[in-house]
């Protein structure tokens, strides 16, 4: 399994709006061939989104088709390049 993190730093309004549209969302990542999860998380106003994938392939193809879906759907949202941890997931333990 591969993983991607990627975190922003600030523009809490723009991931308000991402997480009130989950809806929409979802079903994007979860069409990623590959795909197995896929989380945000909110620290103060920094915001973290976290997939994991069958391989490196669909954790890149999650990025484009997340930037795809913010570019259709808020154009206007001001965005910064995330900082991006990547890497093949060493542990797996699911509850």
């Amino acid at each position: 399994m591969y993983g991607m993190i990627r975190r922003y730093s600030g523009n809490t309004a723009l991931w308000d709006s991402v997480a009130e549209r989950a809806d929409e969302i979802t079903p994007l990542m979860s069409g990623i061939a590959g795909f197995k999860a896929y989380y945000v998380l909110r620290s103060g106003a920094d915001t973290a989104s976290v997939t994991v994938c069958d391989d490196q392939a669909g954790t890149e193809e999650s990025s484009r088709v997340a930037a795809a879906w913010i570019r259709e759907n808020m154009p206007d949202a001001a965005t910064v390049a995330p900082q991006v941890t990547a890497g093949e997931v060493v542990i797996h333990h699911t509850g």
